[in-house]
C-alpha cells in the first residue's frame, strides 16, 4: 500500500509549508495526481484522513484531480494522449513509443506527477491593529 507512503510524504510536506507561513490550520489542500501513478485515491484519502487526525490538516478538504498522460515528440511537437485502458503496466515502465510522423521516441509529459497545486490554510494577519503605526516613529510622508 504505497498510498500511505505517499499519504506521509504529502502531510510531511503540508506540514513544512504551514511552518513556513506559521499557519494555524489548513483547510484546503488541491492535488493533481497523473493515472499513470496508479494510486488508489479512496487509499491515499483515507491515510491523508488518518495522518491529520489531532493535526492543523484534521478536517481538512483534500480534493485530487487526476490527470490524463500524453507523450511529445521532441522532434515534430506531435502529441499523443495516452490511452485510459485501465492497463497498470504501464505503472512498471511506459513501453518506448515512436512518434508516428517522423518516428523519434516520445517522451512522457504527463500522467506520472503527483503534485500539491494548492493549499488554503488560516495564516496570522499582517494588518497592524487601527491606531498602530506602521512606518518608524516620526515617519512622514511629504
Amino acid at each position: 500500500m504505497h498510498e500511505f507512503a505517499i499519504a506521509t510524504s504529502l502531510v510531511e510536506a503540508l506540514f513544512a509549508i504551514a511552518k513556513k507561513q506559521s499557519s494555524t490550520k489548513v483547510i484546503e489542500v488541491q492535488l493533481k495526481v497523473g493515472k499513470l501513478r496508479a494510486l488508489s485515491l479512496d487509499q491515499l484519502r483515507f491515510s491523508y484522513e488518518v495522518l491529520s487526525q489531532g493535526t492543523l490538516l484534521q478536517g481538512s478538504q483534500l480534493i485530487i484531480e487526476e490527470t490524463s498522460g500524453s507523450a511529445r515528440c521532441p522532434n515534430c511537437n506531435y502529441v499523443q494522449e495516452l490511452p485510459e485502458t485501465g492497463d497498470f503496466t504501464y505503472h512498471f515502465g511506459l513501453p518506448r513509443m515512436n512518434c508516428p510522423k517522423c518516428e523519434t521516441p516520445l517522451i512522457l509529459e504527463g500522467g506520472d506527477e503527483c503534485l500539491i497545486t494548492k493549499v488554503r490554510m488560516v495564516v496570522p494577519s499582517e494588518r497592524p491593529e487601527p491606531g498602530v503605526p506602521v512606518g518608524p516613529a516620526g515617519a512622514m510622508d511629504g
